[in-house]
């Protein structure tokens, strides 16, 4: 997958740009702020139909205008176009190659992308709710069916939570509707989880040690309810507890990656070096498995990474990203020698764009 242009019209503080793009690296230099981070994210935004940092869609457009505007021209097998059109106080309109989608979740997984960023710390240092997005985000990239078994799943968990937070006594039958509907979703959502985490372990552990040296051992191990038995016993063995709580504590919207370093937890023994490396091979690890499945390199995005690695783990994770096996990529840096690594070790066609204040110009 390649993206050829991309027109930004009110995108956080990029008022107006159309960019040209390489079909290898592109490089975006500028002052923390400038607004590199901005055009990442707008490419994030046209893939998955929000930004990667804020939920808040009319907090995206640019402050005193009424709408934002994004459009960008793909090349795959064949030429796609996507855009997005949204104004203040009214809902978004995505479209591919003119034709609005019915619902958004039909867009998901038709331009794939991995993001890279210093905010994925949130992995190691955020609760199971983070680490359950990150699985949520690929598998939705591959299976087409696994944001309706999510939907399902969750609008069954909510029915239920409100019974449960009820002062009367709840509808013992209505309860039961929604526990069924919830085991149902919820089978088929750990499933696919189950299937992702053991194709992406093996993957990330290799990533982890061509960037650490092989200095420390890592693993990832998917945690679930469903490993305790049938879902639907489980949710309802507990139901007098979760009626004292007001809500559910059982089923896989509590589900966890857990994470070690050397048979620790990661966020209690992981220094700021090896954590950042855990991230960057994990995500490098999703980039390898989408590749692989959609038999297409995804856009790989890379913002900022290089802040906290020692050389050694800046040569390494340049030389993996200017390998043949990687496609398209998109890099932010306030450092040229980092870039500059990363072009002269590579021969392949790249372009550099100079951001200052939501103004971008190629060099």
């Amino acid at each position: 997958m390649i993206l050829e242009k991309l027109s930004i019209i009110n995108y956080k503080n990029i008022a107006e740009t159309t960019l040209e793009l390489s079909p290898k690296t592109n490089c975006f230099i500028g002052h923390n702020g400038a607004g590199k981070t901005n055009v990442l994210d707008a490419v994030y935004y046209l893939s998955f139909c929000h930004s990667a940092s804020n939920p808040v869609d009319s907090q995206v457009i640019r402050h005193g205008q009424d709408f934002l505007m994004l459009e960008a021209a793909y090349q795959d097998s064949q030429p796609i176009t996507v855009t997005c059109g949204m104004k203040r106080g009214q809902k978004k309109h995505f479209k591919r190659d003119k034709k609005e989608y019915r619902k958004l979740s039909e867009h998901i997984g038709l331009i794939p992308i991995v993001l890279i960023s210093p905010a994925d710390t949130y992995l190691i240092e955020g609760g199971s709710e983070e680490r359950r997005r990150l699985m949520d985000v690929v598998i939705a990239q591959l299976d087409r069916l696994y944001m309706d078994f999510l939907n399902r799943y969750n609008k069954a968990l909510q029915q239920r939570n409100t019974l449960l937070k009820q002062d009367e006594e709840p509808d013992a039958e209505m309860m039961s509707i929604f526990e069924e509907q919830m085991a149902a979703a919820g089978e088929e959502i750990y499933r696919r989880r189950n299937d992702f985490a053991e194709a992406l372990a093996p993957l990330f552990q290799q990533y982890y040690q061509r960037i650490s040296g092989g200095h420390e051992q890592v693993s990832l191990r998917y945690v679930s309810h469903c490993q305790r038995g049938p879902l639907l016993e489980v949710i309802q063995r507990d139901r007098w507890k979760d009626r004292a709580i007001g809500y559910s504590l059982h089923g896989v919207h509590r589900d966890d990656l857990e994470i070690m370093l050397d048979g620790h937890p990661m966020k209690r023994e992981g220094s700021q070096g090896q954590q950042k490396t855990f991230v960057i091979a994990l995500k490098l690890a999703q980039f390898e498995l989408i590749r692989r499945s959609k038999q297409t390199a995804p856009l790989l995005l890379l913002d900022d990474i290089f802040d906290k690695l020692d050389a050694r783990r800046v040569e390494q994770i340049v030389s993996l990203v200017s390998g043949d096996d990687f496609g398209q990529i998109f890099i932010t840096d306030t450092n040229r020698e980092h870039l500059d690594k990363i072009l002269s070790a590579s021969s392949n066609d790249y372009k550099i764009f100079h951001v200052d204040d939501g103004e971008i110009n190629s060099k």
